[in-house]
């Protein structure tokens, strides 16, 4: 490759990347999933569209696609609030664990005795199937404010349920899992999850302390460091320990997204961004590995067949199953059921045994992206609608307020940046009325174009950005005081540090 031909590349890849990200405000406006537009970007681009563009490196696929997978969850990880996600953890294990066992026993048994397939091709198309994607998990969930635990349990499911899948695509595909039983494979899968998750663990940890530490020349670098972190943990499980590298990033990626690192907004921005681009390169190269001229009707029909048994048959018994402990109610468990999204998971699962030379590995391909198309153009539109017919909506996300932090080392002291969203109960609210711990000061208050220092009786206006400084040892108690005060307002003390979402 030489200069000329690398910026005749720059520029078409420059163009579509700008494309699909005008896409993204088009497919919001119209309901309509980004991941779609993005495959359909990828069919385009691809040999049987105008692009003409010939791919067929299913292993390539699957080793970026695995990549890919890592920047999602970790930016899954670090958005995703501890305090929602903790209580849920054992539904969401449960939904990883059992759950996709009971959806791959489904969809295996409906795929043998009602449409005639192998058993290989029937545990297959089963374990491609079942897990629920992160990315369109958490894209969407970002638009549906529904309840804390909802969305904890929904979130944990998606970044767990990668790795007993994985391990049971690869070796029905290599032909193993005969030889090492249904005994062995429960053990190796538990080993992979706990083992993967305790490493994790142990990695964030450790992690969160040196970047705490760590006085960067540049405000920029501490996102960079974070995203090592999450590969770090990824490629050292995988390689090192040989367990789940997808069930350590995410725990990882919690640990970090929990701890009050410095610059953590900006943090969150630049792995969020590097996150959209990763759900674009994917989605647009599963395009492009598609050949949509091959695709039959009778593809389509098993497509069909094996959507309604995952998304309805397997999905609803799954949950009702793995839920039954913990006391759901109806309401809760159907949204579950409903709001489990396939999205590029199992398309890039389907590139296993087509990278393995599995006979009819293409098919499985076929089916499954089809299925995807089909089913995620259904459920995706429909969540919001179904979230307010069942009232699992969350009255306070609307009233969250975003706080970052800066280290001010010499003085003991960090520097909090508040900015006042439009529904925060903090418009309104007198600095007085804050009753911030002893020490905090608001120093400055931005208003628009103006910037002033307030008194206790200056009103906080929406829009307003704060400036506040706060002794180290109550930093997390500021924080916790603010989100309180931005849930219900002045009279936050009578509701606790959540405001009013302890009364739900």
């Amino acid at each position: 490759m030489d200069v000329a031909e690398l910026d005749q590349i720059l520029l078409a890849g420059a163009a579509i990347l700008l494309v699909a990200v005008l896409a993204i405000r088009l497919s919001a406006r119209i309901g309509l999933p980004s991941l779609l537009i993005y495959l359909g970007m990828g069919l385009l681009l691809g040999e049987s569209g105008p692009g003409h563009i010939h791919f067929e490196n299913a292993q390539l696929a699957h080793a970026l696609g695995f990549a890919a997978l890592v920047v999602i969850l970790t930016e899954g990880g670090l958005t995703t609030r501890w305090n929602e996600v903790r209580p849920v953890m054992p539904l969401g294990l449960m939904l990883a664990t059992v759950g996709v066992a009971i959806s791959v026993g489904v969809v295996a048994c409906v795929a043998h005795f009602v449409l005639g397939l192998s058993w290989q091709l029937s545990v297959l198309l089963g374990a491609v199937t079942s897990p629920t994607d992160a990315a369109a998990v958490f894209s969407v969930l970002r638009k549906v404010p529904i309840r804390p635990r909802l969305r904890g349990a929904l979130e944990a499911e998606s970044g767990l349920n990668d790795a007993p899948t994985v391990l049971l695509v690869t070796l029905v595909s290599t032909g193993e899992v005969g030889e090492k039983g249904l005994l062995s494979f429960t053990g190796l899968v538990l080993y992979e999850l706990v083992v993967g998750a305790i490493f994790g663990l142990l990695i964030g940890w450790v992690s969160v302390g040196l970047i705490r530490r760590m006085a960067l020349g540049s405000a920029g670098l501490y996102p960079l460091a974070v995203l090592s972190v999450a590969f770090i943990s990824y490629a050292g499980g995988s390689v090192l320990l040989h367990v789940s590298g997808f069930a350590a990033v995410y725990v990882t990626s919690l640990v970090l997204g929990r701890a009050e690192l410095p610059h953590r907004i900006a943090t969150r921005s630049f792995v969020d961004g590097i996150a959209w681009l990763a759900q674009i390169g994917l989605f647009v190269m599963l395009g492009l590995l598609a050949s949509p001229g091959q695709f039959e009707l009778n593809d389509v029909l098993v497509a069909l067949v094996i959507g309604i048994a995952v998304t309805v048959v397997g999905r609803f018994a799954s949950v009702a199953v793995s839920a039954a402990p913990f006391r759901l109610p109806w309401a809760e468990r159907t949204f579950i059921s409903w709001a489990g999204l396939r999205g590029a998971v199992p398309i890039v699962l389907a590139t296993i045994p087509l990278a393995e030379g599995v006979p009819q590995a293409d098919r499985i391909f076929d089916v499954v992206f089809v299925l995807v198309l089909l089913f995620t153009l259904l459920q995706g539109p429909s969540l919001p609608w179904l979230a307010k017919r069942l009232n699992v909506l969350d009255e306070n996300a609307a009233h969250e307020v975003d706080i970052d932090v800066a280290p001010l080392e010499s003085l003991g002291a960090d520097m909090l940046q508040v900015h006042v969203p439009s529904e925060s109960r903090l418009a309104g609210v007198e600095i007085g009325e804050l009753r911030l711990p002893p020490g905090v000061s608001v120093s400055l208050v931005i208003r628009g174009e103006q910037a002033f220092v307030p008194d206790r009786r200056t009103v906080l206006r929406a829009a307003d950005s704060l400036l506040i400084v706060a002794p180290s040892p109550v930093r997390e108690q500021t924080v916790r005081r603010l989100r309180a005060v931005s849930r219900a307002g002045r009279l936050a003390g009578w509701f606790g540090e959540r405001g009013r979402e302890q009364t739900d």
